[in-house]
C-alpha cells in the first residue's frame, strides 16, 4: 500500500457547515477535487462503497450548500453513496474508521449524526421516508425542505413508484433527485439542457406557468387542464420527464451532476421558486475522479482496502472457494442435465453468484433489478408452468419480498427454490446486511424445506437436492466469504428431505448444529473432551422438516443437548424445543440450551469477532456446556491457574 496522503486546504477550513456556506461558488470546484482526494485515501485504508460516493462529490456539496442541513432534511437511499456527507458533517475526524468495529457505519444511520435524519442500507425508501417528513413538517407548523436522493438503480423498485405516486396525488413540497449514474454525460446533458434547466426551474418561468394556469381557469377547469397538460407533456418531450409530470411531479433536467454552477442554480431555483413536488434528474458518472475506478466495470462499487496509486486491492488469498462461487458452479453443473433449471437474481448477479449460471446459460438467467417483491411472484409464475427457478437472494433482501413468499409460493406449494446467501453475521456491512431471521421466517411456513450448509461440499449437496425435489417450495442458506476447505465432491448427492447426520459420537454431551457453526462445534467437542466430557456433534442439515429421530435419539442418550444456529431466536433452536416438548423428551430432567444470533442489531465488525460477541464460536459453545452441568466455575479455576 502506498503512503499517499491528500493535500486538503480549503477542505481543513470546513469544520462545520457555516463555513462551507460560506466559501464562494467559485471556489467549490476545489472543494470537490479535495473532498474526492479525502475520500479516496480514507475508503483505501478501510474498504468500502467508493465508485457511487466518487459520483455524488458535487451533489453533495451543491445540497448542503443551498438547503439548511440539518434543518432541512437530506435523505440518502441505500446511503452507500454518503462518506462525502459524512466527511463534510463534522466526521471526517472518523472516516477512517469506516465499516469497522466501533467506526462510522457505511451508510447513513440516525444513532450517528444529527445529519442522517434517516438511516438506511436497502434500496427505494428514501421517497416514503421524505413525504412522511414532509407531512409531519406540515403537520408541526415547521418551514422546512425535504431532499430525499435516489439512484436510478433505487428507481426500478416498486415502492419508489408507490412513494411518488402517493407525494403526486398530495401535491406535497418534496425534492426528489434522481442521480442517474448508469447514463453517459452525452447531448442530453450538455450546455442546451443546463440552460432549459435553469429555464424551467427559474423564477419568470414558474411565474409565467402560474399565470398561464389562472388565466386559463377562466376558461373552465376542462380546458385549463387540458391546456396545462399539453404545455407540460411539450416540456416533457423535451427534458424526457413525461411519466413523472404524470405522477404529480414537476420535472427538471436531466443536468450534468458534475457541473456545479448548473447544480447550484438549480437547487437554488427549487429552492426559491417551486412549491409542489419536484424530480430533478442529475447525471453522474460512478467513480469520477479516480482514474482505476472510472475503467472498472463496476466502477468500483465495494473494494477491498487499496493502493491509491495504482488502484491495486489488496484481498487475501482464500484457502477455499466462497460458498458463492461454489452454488454457481453446482447450479451450472445441475444445469447442463436438466433444460428447466433457470437463475433468477435481483440486481446482485455477482453477489449471488448468478453471474457464473449467466455466463454459460445467459437466455436461462433473469436479473430483474432491485424487485425482489417481482423477483419471488416472477419466479412462482415459472415454477407454475413447469420450470426450476432458482431465486438466489440474499437474506435480508429475501425479506422485502415476504408476502410473496407466503402468497405467490407457499399457500399454492410451487416449488421455488430460494438459494440464500449472506446468512449469519456478514462483517463490515453490519445488521442491515446480516441474515438473522430466514430460518424464522421460512421454517414457520408450512410445506416448506429450510437446509443450511455446513460446509461448502454440503453446499453441493443442497444444489443437487434441490434440482431434484419439486414437491413443494425450498431454501437453503450458507454464508458470505470462504469454505472451510474441505474437498468437493465432482457432483452434489440428493440428500433425504429431513435427515441429519452424526459426524462424532459421544455419551454425555450433544451438539446439534445448523449451518456452517459445526466446525467451532467440533472444536468445542474436543476442549470438552479435556474436561471428561464425552461429547456427540450432529449436523442437521434441516431446519424444516426437522430430523425427529434424531433429535429424539440425542435427547435421550445426553444429559445437555446444546442447538446452534447462525440465525435469530424463533428459528431452528425454537423448532427442536418445540418438537422436544411435544413428545415429551423434555420431562426426564434434559438440559437444553438453544444457542443463537443476539436479540439485538449488531454493528459491524469482522465476522469472527460478531459470532465470539454472540457466543456462537467454539469457546462460547464450551461455556455454554461446562454452565449447563453447573461445571463453569470449574473452567474459571482453570483459567486462572
Amino acid at each position: 500500500m502506498s503512503t499517499y496522503t491528500p493535500n486538503t486546504p480549503l477542505l481543513d477550513t470546513v469544520t462545520d457547515l457555516s463555513k462551507l456556506r460560506a466559501i464562494e461558488d467559485r471556489q467549490l470546484p476545489v472543494l470537490a477535487e479535495e473532498l474526492r482526494a479525502e475520500m479516496i485515501d480514507a475508503v483505501s485504508r478501510t474498504g468500502g462503497h467508493l465508485g457511487a460516493g466518487l459520483g455524488v462529490v458535487e451533489l453533495t456539496i451543491a445540497i448542503h450548500h443551498v438547503f439548511n442541513t440539518p434543518h432541512d432534511r437530506l435523505i440518502w437511499d441505500v446511503g452507500h453513496q454518503c462518506y462525502p456527507h459524512k466527511i463534510l458533517t463534522g466526521r471526517r475526524d472518523r472516516i477512517r474508521t469506516l465499516r469497522q468495529e466501533n467506526g462510522l457505519s457505511g451508510f447513513t444511520k440516525r444513532a450517528e449524526s444529527e445529519f442522517d435524519p434517516f438511516g438506511a442500507a436497502h434500496s427505494s425508501t428514501s421517497i416514503s421516508a421524505g413525504l412522511g417528513m414532509v407531512e409531519a413538517a406540515r403537520l408541526q407548523g415547521v418551514e422546512r425542505q425535504v431532499i430525499s436522493v435516489i439512484g436510478d438503480g433505487s428507481m426500478s423498485a416498486g415502492m419508489a413508484y408507490e412513494a411518488l405516486n402517493n407525494a403526486g396525488s398530495r401535491e406535497a413540497r418534496q425534492i426528489v433527485i434522481l442521480n442517474d449514474n448508469d447514463m453517459s454525460i452525452d447531448q442530453p446533458t450538455g450546455a442546451m439542457s443546463a440552460y432549459l434547466a435553469r429555464l424551467a426551474s427559474g423564477r419568470a418561468y414558474m411565474g409565467f406557468r402560474e399565470f398561464g394556469k389562472k388565466l386559463t381557469a377562466y376558461l373552465g377547469k376542462r380546458m385549463d387542464r387540458a391546456i396545462t397538460r399539453a404545455v407540460e407533456h411539450a416540456r416533457g418531450f423535451v427534458t424526457g420527464g413525461t411519466l413523472f409530470e404524470e405522477l404529480g411531479f414537476y420535472h427538471i433536467g436531466p443536468i450534468d451532476g458534475h457541473d456545479l454552477p448548473t447544480l447550484l442554480a438549480v437547487l437554488r431555483n427549487v429552492r426559491d421558486n417551486i412549491s409542489g413536488p419536484v424530480l430533478i434528474h442529475c447525471v453522474t458518472q460512478k467513480g469520477k475522479g479516480y482514474a482505476p475506478a472510472e475503467e472498472a466495470a463496476d466502477k468500483y462499487h465495494g473494494v477491498a482496502k487499496f493502493d491509491v496509486i495504482t488502484g491495486a486491492q489488496a484481498k487475501p488469498k482464500p484457502n477455499a472457494p466462497t460458498y458463492t462461487k461454489v452454488f454457481g458452479q453446482s447450479l451450472v453443473q445441475e444445469a447442463r442435465d436438466d433444460d428447466r433449471i433457470v437463475a433468477i437474481t435481483a440486481a446482485m448477479p455477482s453477489g449471488t453468484g448468478v453471474d457464473i449460471f449467466q455466463q454459460v446459460f445467459p437466455d436461462r438467467t433473469y436479473d430483474v433489478g432491485i424487485a425482489e417483491q417481482h423477483a419471488v411472484t416472477f419466479a412462482a409464475g415459472l415454477a407454475a408452468d413447469g420450470m426450476k427457478p432458482f431465486a438466489a437472494i440474499y437474506s435480508t433482501f429475501l425479506q422485502r419480498g415476504y408476502d410473496q413468499v407466503i402468497h405467490d409460493v407457499a399457500i399454492q406449494k410451487l416449488p421455488v427454490r430460494f438459494p440464500i446467501d449472506r446468512a449469519g453475521f456478514v462483517g463490515a456491512d453490519g445488521a442491515t446486511h446480516a441474515g438473522s431471521f430466514d430460518i424464522a421466517y421460512l421454517a414457520c411456513l408450512p410445506g416448506f424445506v429450510v437446509m443450511a450448509a455446513a460446509d461448502e461440499a454440503e453446499l453441493r449437496h443442497m444444489v443437487r437436492t434441490a434440482a431434484v425435489y419439486d414437491e413443494g417450495p425450498l431454501a437453503f442458506r450458507y454464508p458470505r466469504g470462504e469454505g472451510v476447505g474441505v474437498d468437493l465432491p465432482e457432483r452434489g448427492e440428493i440428500l433425504e428431505i429431513g435427515k441429519g447426520r452424526i459426524v462424532r459420537e459421544g455419551s454425555k454431551v450433544a451438539l446439534l448444529s445448523l449451518g456452517t457453526r459445526l466446525n467451532d462445534a467440533m472444536l468445542a467437542a474436543e476442549e470438552l473432551e479435556g474436561y471428561g466430557l464425552s461429547t456427540t456433534v450432529a449436523d442437521a442439515r434441516f431446519a424444516k422438516p426437522l430430523d425427529g429421530n434424531l433429535i429424539a435419539l440425542l435427547a435421550r442418550e445426553h444429559e445437555v443437548l446444546i442447538t446452534i444456529e447462525e440465525g435469530s431466536v424463533g428459528g431452528f433452536g425454537s423448532h427442536v424445543m418445540q418438537f422436544l416438548a411435544t413428545n415429551g423428551l423434555l420431562d426426564g430432567g434434559l438440559r437444553v440450551r438453544p444457542l443463537v444470533m443476539p436479540d439485538a442489531f449488531v454493528d459491524q465488525a469482522s465476522p469472527a469477532r460478531m459470532y465470539e460477541l454472540a457466543g456462537l464460536d467454539k469457546s462460547g459453545i464450551v461455556r455454554t456446556a461446562l454452565s449447563a452441568l453447573g461445571m463453569d466455575r470449574i473452567k474459571t479455576t482453570t483459567i486462572r491457574a
